[in-house]
């Protein structure tokens, strides 16, 4: 039963009702220019909701960036884009002091980081240190500068890119940064008449017919609405089941942490809400556990080698033998 002593409030009919309309009207724009990717761009939204960060991966030109403009536009929120380079400093991404030659003294120079949504297109080309500059942001909402912290805005999340072929001139993310990210999604290539539909709308994809439907405090009412969703114990039994059982897995060297049970209720939530429902289901949290597990596990060398597995067939396996639950009854 729902703890009503909670401080979120009840979460009403109304509430979700409002709320799957607002979502449905921001990938109606979203989907003006992106073409297919309904369950992509729905998880990026449900990320967003739940309040985590995104890893897209996927070959260069299967619409990674768009999807971030499109989000940002639609939403009604401030995006900057990031190019990581090699060269690329912390400084550039958070910022840097600057003396004004007015008053004499050093001032604060934001950085791309200030924004609502930061897209750091190809993260995995710079440096480690480089890198590392956005751990704080990522997980502390927060940025320290010669002693002095600042916030960032709300809401805030991180839309990293990685091209799965690269291996050349790349650093790859530590564990400790990966694990930051709530989901990584892959954007695969489109099907044949999603890329003749693609083809035929390019020029009005160019003109760029994205509206804001939405603004920074209905995204805010969003992420609030999903923290009042209902998970029951029968679900949260589920996850640790999921969670456990990757640890025990013959393939893999490292399983998933405590971390990983949090974001799949995390991002189940954020899923239900859009939805429709007022609690989480068991199938909500089968539909997350690859875009929340995938980055969290490691496989053993000799899986990789000689068996060929990669970590989603590894989770279909977990999911497999984990039994699925009934659906828990639905919350007064």
């Amino acid at each position: 039963m729902r703890d009503e002593s909670s401080p979120l409030g009840e979460l009403t009919a109304a509430r979700v009702g409002e709320a799957r309309r607002l979502v449905e009207r921001i990938i109606a724009e979203i989907s003006k220019v992106v073409v297919g990717k309904k369950e992509e761009v729905k998880l990026i939204i449900a990320s967003l909701i739940a309040g985590g960060h995104v890893l897209l991966e996927g070959v260069p030109g299967v619409a990674k960036t768009t999807i971030a403009r499109a989000l940002a536009s639609a939403t009604g929120l401030e995006w900057k884009r990031i190019q990581f380079t090699p060269d690329l400093l912390p400084s550039d991404i958070i910022g840097v002091m600057v003396l004004d030659r007015r008053t004499g003294e050093f001032r604060f120079r934001r950085g791309p980081i200030f924004a609502n949504i930061v897209l750091a297109d190809e993260i995995n080309r710079a440096s480690p240190r480089t890198q590392s500059a956005l751990l704080e942001a990522m997980q502390e909402r927060q940025v320290t500068v010669e002693g002095v912290t600042y916030k960032l805005p709300e809401p805030f999340m991180v839309i990293a890119t990685m091209n799965p072929v690269e291996f050349e001139g790349v650093f790859p993310l530590p564990e400790a940064q990966l694990d930051r990210f709530l989901a990584k999604i892959v954007i695969d290539y489109p099907s044949r008449e999603e890329l003749i539909e693609i083809v035929r709308r390019h020029d009005i994809i160019e003109e760029w017919p994205v509206r804001s439907v939405a603004a920074a405090d209905q995204i805010l009412g969003l992420m609030s609405a999903a923290r009042g969703v209902y998970v029951d114990d029968v679900v949260l039994e589920y996850i640790a089941d999921i969670v456990e059982a990757t640890r025990r897995h013959p393939l893999l060297r490292l399983g998933a942490s405590p971390r990983a049970a949090i974001a799949l209720a995390k991002l189940s939530r954020a899923l239900a809400l859009i939805e429709g429902r007022t609690y989480v289901l068991p199938d909500d949290v089968k539909r997350v556990a690859k875009p929340v597990l995938r980055h969290r596990i490691t496989l053993k060398p000799e899986a990789e080698i000689e068996g060929n597995v990669l970590p989603d067939d590894v989770i279909d396996q977990v999911l497999a033998e984990v039994p699925t639950p009934s659906p828990p009854a639905r919350p007064l």
